[in-house]
């Protein structure tokens, strides 16, 4: 059973999405907790919306008082309504929420059937519910569920493992080079990078860095590389190895034929549209970049961001272990570069609009114009954005770049740095 845990604003919202799916015929109202229940399996929103805000003080410490979890059985477990209510009532007993009110929904519009659980994460006192670890100690206690109800146990961490069977590298397991040989053997084999700051952005999921090395010998120029392991800040650790000590197939020529091969073939394929769709569904999601993290983690895709020293988002890559393609953001579009991405971080809270809100929004402006809006499934990995989304994503304008190992979106940044250095240098004495 997987647990997917959802942190916003809109509890009308989260009511209203759960309530159109049981009065729709696509889902069932289970279960209740201090929310009155008519009996009739349909879900009052106005009632519903008004118990909850009953609960709810004036002053709350949290800005996103909301929590909404799916859970998801494997689909060969063939579970009793009695069985799912009971799941979800132990479920949200161990994660805290047993004294809180919410409401449990079975929602029956694909073959899997799941359950959804609407919640508040502040107390009667305004004071918000321990969340810390809460993914960690998720997973442990449906595990348990899964033990206690003998049920089929989650894929998530096999699957996760198939598409990217990598390791990092561990300095306790011996034999550093031949780890850093064959993982670099391993990314130049099976990802797509156009730079030499994707390639370091990936190799940095396995605790190894590379940087490309210059000189002169006897009159001649030349280009290499060498690859260095880093420990959890990033810091260089032990000696750095030249590439000619893993063969030809991951040195500098080789770094340039990868980077001009996959520039034709992704724009070809089109191999970015599946991490496009995914990212703009998370940000339309949340604004919280933990959570954006977590969102797209579990659908395969890792972040890497680099900071100045003052802490500003600089640098975004994304690493899509489906399509196997390493993504600078600006790469992608203007709306996933770094200072985009800075920008959504550190949007006032007046000023965020969920993706549920977004979405009543323009149902409603739909519903004015004779206009059908179509909704994104629960299962966006395979559907992605769509709808507004689509529209959003065919204006977006693309960056590209003539020299494959130069990061566009980092040699700006530091053109910057330097006219602020110039511009800060008084007359000297």
């Amino acid at each position: 059973m997987v647990a997917k845990i959802t942190i916003g604003s809109s509890l009308f919202g989260a009511i209203k999405y759960n309530a159109d799916k049981v009065n729709e015929g696509k889902g069932q109202l289970l279960d209740t907790n201090k929310i009155f229940n008519a009996g009739d399996g349909r879900v009052d929103i106005a009632q519903t919306l008004k118990d909850f805000e009953r609960r709810m003080p004036g002053q709350m410490r949290t800005e996103k008082p909301v929590i909404h979890i799916s859970l998801n059985p494997h689909p060969g477990d063939n579970l009793t309504d009695g069985e799912l209510t009971a799941i979800a009532r132990e479920y949200m007993e161990q994660m805290g929420y047993g004294d809180q009110p919410y409401i449990v929904v079975k929602h029956e519009d694909i073959d899997r059937h799941h359950l959804h659980i609407v919640s508040i994460r502040v107390n009667e006192q305004g004071r918000c519910i321990d969340n810390s670890f809460n993914y960690p100690r998720s997973k442990r206690i449906t595990r348990e569920l899964e033990q206690k109800y003998g049920l089929h146990t989650a894929e998530r961490r096999q699957e996760r493992q198939a598409v990217n069977p990598l390791c990092p590298v561990n300095s306790g397991e011996g034999d550093i080079k031949k780890q850093v040989g064959n993982t670099v053997k391993a990314v130049f084999n099976d990802y797509q990078f156009q730079t030499i700051g994707e390639l370091r952005a990936l190799l940095s999921l396995y605790n190894i860095t590379v940087d490309e090395v210059r000189g002169n010998v006897r009159g001649k120029d030349y280009s290499g590389l060498v690859y260095s392991v880093i420990d959890a800040n990033g810091e260089k650790v032990g000696n750095p190895f030249k590439s000619s000590l893993f063969g030809k197939s991951v040195g500098y020529e080789a770094l340039q034929r990868k980077a001009a091969f996959s520039k034709k073939n992704i724009r070809e394929k089109k191999l970015t549209e599946p991490t496009k769709k995914a990212l703009v569904y998370a940000l339309r999601r949340t604004y919280d970049k933990d959570e954006l993290v977590q969102m797209l983690k579990e659908k395969g895709i890792d972040c890497v961001f680099r900071y100045t020293d003052e802490g500003r988002l600089y640098g975004a890559t994304f690493i899509d272990h489906r399509t196997h393609c390493v993504l600078n953001g600006s790469r992608m579009g203007k709306d996933f570069s770094a200072n985009a991405l800075e920008r959504h971080f550190n949007t006032p809270p007046e000023e965020q609009t969920s993706f549920r809100e977004e979405e009543e929004h323009q149902t409603s402006d739909a519903a004015r114009n004779g206009e059908t809006q179509q909704v994104l499934p629960d299962d966006w990995q395979s559907s992605g954005a769509s709808g507004n989304a689509a529209t959003f994503l065919d204006a977006l304008d693309f960056l590209n770049t003539d020299n494959p190992v130069t990061d566009a979106e980092e040699e700006a940044f530091r053109r910057r740095l330097q006219r602020k250095r110039k511009k800060r240098r008084g007359p000297r004495l």
